[in-house]
């Protein structure tokens, strides 16, 4: 099949999909089979005005409806999205590369987001003071801010728009959606579903595209919020012009996880940590863990357990049941598999080579199986450099302290963990960790839907984090109103200041 013979993917604008402007398109492969599996449009700043203008218009009514409204909508979609998951799983191992098992995952982690937005009349309420001074009351309202903009990663193509789009939408927002040009099918698919849960045409609206359409969102003077997720130079590239143009930007880049694992811990339960959150997703997690900092003398016992349940994981294409299935392009793979060989230059051990796997899929698929590194120097670019792919680098140190200075020597701050079977040094390492989110015995430490994701240092740049408190809070503004209905019997002229009495 060639590439003038596959679908070609269109935007949704204003309730209904739209070929927009642009003749630009891009591929969009099945990384399982490195086949191209249709084709999505480009979209221009002509396409980033026209969502922005429906959104605007839709915005009159919805960001003015009823907290009961909003909410209904919310668990419609919820029912939809809970009811008809397994499809959604379908589309992101179809164009992202993940098992199944682990779409599912993803979907669930969403719909928890969803189902935190369902609480929004709760979380909206503001606060009233009566009688501050003589017949006057203060209280606060909290308020959409209008046109939101929603740029989402290839990682995670319906878990990380949905951090965002329901809290939006729940609190009287309207969405403009920009996802990955990778795969791009799930964010038509839940703006479709959300349709049919009820929402009015334009709240939520889909332009897909590359660099052009993402510059357009964060100029355009109707678009008052910025929330990305991405690569750590394009967080900080979204944070500076979208804060130069005036708006509300929350923006998380990318990191370098640490698991620190000290000798009291249990290596079996480690060894497995490590081979779950090391390699789920292949690796293209923001919370991977990506370095194992084992601290004298279980490292080599603890590489024989790691080796030990890696030769037992068949990389595959996701929808046969496989563990774990190929990398989004054929370019990310090469990139991916070119640390292998500065891991030797280097001077490290490569334990477990993933270019020696063998693969239950097409010749084509763009694989690359779960790799090890044992004593990676902490000079070489396998240990700096955020791979985003199936490789697991060892690094030794001789005590706890050591250990502690890696994690916090990374100029990431997302995420970190710690093994260990004693509970003062766990809570020491929690309070030393200076670390955005941390784990005790859990290897990906995601927070669940009411606390906020984030991290510190170069994984965050804006004060807000994703979904949670946080989420709502940027999201919505805050009003403030000063109240006095006078007595008939009451007048006269005071040009004084006002004072409270």
């Amino acid at each position: 099949m060639t590439t003038t013979d596959v679908p070609v993917l269109d935007h949704w604008i204003g309730g209904a999909t739209s070929a927009g402007t642009s003749e630009r398109t891009a591929p969009v492969y099945d990384p399982a089979l490195g086949e191209v599996s249709k084709q999505v449009r480009l979209g221009s700043a002509a396409d980033v005005d026209a969502a922005v203008a429906a959104a605007a218009k839709a915005f009159t009514s919805w960001g003015r409806s009823s907290i009961a409204r909003r909410q209904q909508v919310m668990f419609n979609f919820r029912e939809l999205l809970n009811a008809r998951k397994d499809e959604l799983a379908q589309i992101l191992t179809s164009e992202h590369g993940k098992v199944l098992t682990d779409a599912a995952g993803e979907i669930a982690r969403g719909l928890e987001v969803v189902e935190f937005a369902c609480s929004m009349p709760h979380l909206t309420k503001g606060g009233y003071s009566l009688g501050v001074s003589t017949d006057v009351d203060v209280f606060s309202l909290k308020e959409p801010l209008g046109v939101v903009g929603v740029i989402s990663p290839f990682n995670f193509p319906a878990m990380v728009p949905m951090w965002f789009f329901p809290i939006a939408i729940a609190t009287g927002n309207c969405v403009v959606l920009k996802p990955s040009e990778k795969d791009p099918s799930a964010a038509n698919w839940m703006a479709e579903l959300m349709a049919e849960a009820g929402l009015p045409d334009g709240v939520l609206n889909v332009v897909h595209g590359d660099k052009e359409a993402v510059d357009a969102l964060l100029a355009h003077p109707e678009v008052a919020s910025i929330s990305f997720v991405g690569s750590t130079p394009i967080a900080r590239y979204v944070y500076e012009h979208g804060t130069a143009a005036g708006k509300r930007v929350q923006a998380l880049g990318g990191a370098k996880n640490h698991m620190l694992v000290l000798p009291d811990a249990d290596l079996d339960l480690v060894a497995d940590a490590a081979v779950n959150a090391g390699f789920g997703s292949a690796g293209e997690r923001c919370m991977a863990i990506s370095v194992l900092v084992a601290v004298d003398p279980v490292g080599d016992e603890l590489i024989d357990k790691i080796r030990s349940r890696m030769g037992g994981l068949v990389t595959g294409d996701g929808r046969r049941g496989c563990d774990m299935g190929p990398l989004i392009t054929a370019e990310h793979r090469d990139k991916v598999a070119g640390y292998l060989d500065v891991a030797a230059t280097d001077g490290a051990a490569v334990v477990v080579d993933g270019r020696e796997a063998t693969f239950e899929g097409a010749e084509d698929g763009f694989w690359l199986g779960p790799t090890l590194i044992d004593h990676v120097p902490t000079t070489s670019t396998v240990y700096t450099d955020e791979i985003f792919g199936p490789v697991l680098s060892v690094v030794r140190v001789a005590s706890y302290e050591e250990g502690v200075a890696l994690v916090n020597g990374t100029p990431y701050g997302n995420g970190t963990a710690i093994f260990t079977n004693d509970g003062g040094a766990a809570r020491r390492f929690m309070l030393d960790a200076e670390i955005g989110m941390v784990g005790i015995n859990v290897p990906i430490p995601v927070p669940v839907a009411y606390h906020s994701f984030g991290g510190w240092k170069a994984s965050l740049f804006g004060d807000a984090k994703a979904y949670g408190p946080h989420g709502v809070d940027f999201f919505t503004r805050e009003k403030a109103v000063t109240s006095r209905w006078l007595d008939p019997s009451h007048g006269g002229i005071n040009l004084g200041f006002p004072q409270h009495t």
